[in-house]
């Protein structure tokens, strides 16, 4: 599955309707951005069963602000419409697919729980 741009106004939706998602959120102007986009796109060619969305920090505010991103590019990984990963700054090649296996072997009924657990 090719990368995909999201904005505010798609994020929620493509969180929500997709078990795994990986978001960058980047801009035009950043040189790590540029240097993990390839990674990223190589990414998303080798692993199609997940969502690879890329948010252009500088055209959508809202969401960037809501999540809380004040490095970029920072990747954050969803399951289930669940934050299961967030981190900051370019990520080489192996990195991005241990996450991404990390991502697909996680054990959803437990997240929840640890969750909840938190809240409490």
């Amino acid at each position: 599955m090719a990368t995909v741009e999201i904005t505010d106004a798609t994020f929620e939706k493509t969180v929500t309707d997709n078990d795994i998602v990986l978001v960058d959120f980047w801009a035009t102007w950043c040189p790590p951005c540029k240097m993990f986009g390839p990674v990223f796109e190589k990414s998303s060619d080798e692993n199609t069963d997940i969502v690879h969305a890329k948010l252009d920090t500088d055209a959508n505010p809202g969401i960037s602000a809501a999540a809380q991103v004040t490095s970029i590019p920072t990747l954050m990984a969803f399951r289930e419409g669940v934050l299961v990963f967030r981190q900051a700054g370019a990520l080489p090649p192996k990195g991005l697919a241990e996450v991404v296996e990390a991502v697909r072997g996680l054990d959803m009924d437990q997240v929840r729980k640890d969750l909840e657990a938190q809240k409490n």
